[in-house]
């Protein structure tokens, strides 16, 4: 019998061979039966003859799309390392009958997190604290001019209340804040237990005192965070993205943080990754940046990489991994022919 053959993108190691991440742990594919392991050579977007004697694909940053999938019909499953699947040819999978995964579970808590540290942050004006206490007494003499913001009775606001929006809203709780929200696809039950009012995007961004980004990126959300709906937010407010860079228009936010029409903004995300060390935005002094990294632990590349490979051996098994992204491939009968032809091989 032919093992199950698994497949990961080659951004996963480094030029040497070491992993780029260690506490992805690979031991259970390594020690699975039937299961056969490789990491293929760096390309983006892959290549579809990487592929061709692949079941299964867990993909680091490096693209898949229409391009790249295999001619054999062998592949079932791309298991992207993360929840963002911009990188991903969603439409491209579905019709050569793969299933796409995400894992919500491994990101929700570290980019909740994240969002609340630049809350924190940008509110109790922690960068420019740093730096006066690094100035000796001529600091210390000014902090007074650098007063940071309570949070109590302030609104907190989202744009989404997904997976990582709502676990944002559970955190804050202690904080006694007020939540908003503006999702289409809000699941009324979870906004109504959180204490989430849900409101329109007009209002959403004129009342929000902290206004995070929690929405993926689509044709419907790039520039949604545009020069008109900034117009509408306070002057004391702060725009936080650890989403998508392109959600944002970033020219459209750097004039609005320019010209002080409003507080600051905590980015974990950009338009252009890696970001131009001259891009006028990295010159603000009302800004907190991070490389897309905020998020990055120990435990959110654990958790990620077990949701991965919990997905791979469940397909492995014939059984629907947690996290599809493109639902209605299971109910394609070649996707199905797959499951069953691995259920009765491996389960």
């Amino acid at each position: 019998m032919s093992p199950f053959r698994v497949a990961l993108s080659g951004d996963f190691r480094k030029a040497d061979g070491t992993p780029t991440f260690p506490d992805f742990d690979l031991t259970p594919l390594r020690e699975a039966k039937n299961v056969e392991m490789a990491f293929l050579d760096n390309a983006s977007p892959l290549r579809p003859e990487q592929l061709e004697e692949f079941d299964a694909l867990i993909l680091l940053a490096h693209r898949f799309d229409a391009t790249s999938v295999p001619v054999s019909g062998r592949l079932a499953v791309v298991a992207r390392f993360g929840v963002g699947y911009d990188t991903v040819d969603v439409p491209a999978c579905t019709a050569n009958d793969i299933a796409l995964v995400i894992t919500p579970d491994g990101v929700r808590r570290p980019v909740a997190v994240s969002i609340i540290t630049f809350m924190l942050a940008l509110t109790g004006k922690l960068m420019v604290k740093d730096s006066l206490a690094r100035m000796g007494a001529p600091g210390f003499a000014a902090r007074g001019e650098h007063m940071g913001v309570g949070l109590v009775g302030k609104t907190l606001g989202s744009l989404g209340v997904g997976n990582i929006g709502a676990e944002m809203f559970r955190l804050a709780k202690p904080f006694d804040m007020n939540f908003i929200a503006h999702d289409p696809y809000a699941d009324k039950a979870v906004a109504a237990e959180l204490g989430i009012a849900l409101v329109s995007i007009e209002e959403l961004f004129a009342r929000a005192d902290i206004l995070t980004v929690n929405c993926p990126l689509t044709p419907e959300t790039h520039h949604i965070v545009n020069a008109e709906r900034l117009a509408l937010m306070k002057p004391t407010a702060y725009l936080i993205n650890t989403a998508r860079g392109p959600i944002v228009d970033q020219k459209a936010l750097t004039r609005v943080l320019q010209e002080n029409r409003i507080a600051g903004a905590g980015l974990d995300v950009f338009e252009q990754e890696p970001t131009d060390p001259d891009d006028p935005l990295l010159k603000l002094d009302n800004i907190i940046a991070a490389p897309h990294a905020l998020c990055w632990t120990d435990q959110c590349f654990a958790g990620n990489g077990a949701a991965d490979v919990r997905a791979v051996l469940d397909v492995m098994k014939g059984q629907v991994p947690r996290g599809v992204v493109n639902r209605e491939v299971l109910d394609r009968p070649n996707f199905k022919a797959k499951l069953k032809g691995y259920a009765e091989r491996f389960g």
